[in-house]
């Protein structure tokens, strides 16, 4: 599969960019659209892959600029987890390892094919820093090495006015548990 958007379809997806970018400026204060949009269509894979965010519900918008690799980060912004990526368990050895009732697909296979990366917890912070995301809502998150190898994942959400991290069996899924992604370009 071709990852790339057509001409039309490109065009509709920096105006949607474009729109969200300028909603919010709370998240981006000091950067400017315009040096965003030449970047992106300089990058068609990477305007694909954001596109593939906004398929799934995830409302990417720009969270950081790097000014050391001049690199934008741009990460899920809906308010809850994005709706077309949830009741997927955490990885493809938790995917083989059930027996019944197994969900559709894996998140890390998901995002790989997507193109973009799983928020770790310290992304995770930062975007709760810029709003109130995962109310309802829980999204996994990167797991490190030692919990997997446990048979464990992490994942987190936005309750009582704090960030919760928690655990589950990395097979696990559940119809409000989805994951965030960004995409650095």
């Amino acid at each position: 599969m071709e990852k790339k958007l057509t001409a039309t379809e490109s065009e509709a997806l920096l105006v949607t960019l474009k729109n969200r970018f300028e909603k919010n400026k709370n998240r981006h204060p000091d950067l400017e659209w315009n040096k965003i949009q030449t970047k992106l269509e300089a990058n068609p894979e990477k305007l694909w892959s954001l596109n593939q965010m906004e398929l799934t519900e995830g409302e990417a918008d720009v969270i950081h600029y790097d000014t050391e690799t001049n690199t934008y980060t741009f990460c899920d912004c809906s308010p809850e987890s994005p709706k077309g990526r949830r009741s997927l368990c955490y990885d493809k050895q938790a995917l083989d390892f059930r027996k019944e009732n197994k969900p559709k697909n894996n998140v890390l296979d998901v995002a790989a094919a997507m193109g973009i990366s799983l928020l770790n917890e310290e992304e995770y912070r930062f975007l709760q820093s810029l709003g109130n995301f995962d109310s309802k809502s829980s999204s996994w998150i990167q797991t490190p090495k030692e919990i997997r190898e446990l048979g464990g994942a992490i994942f987190a959400d936005f309750r009582y006015n704090t960030i919760f991290i928690y655990h589950n069996g990395a097979e696990s899924y559940y119809a409000a548990r989805g994951f965030r992604a960004s995409l650095k370009i």
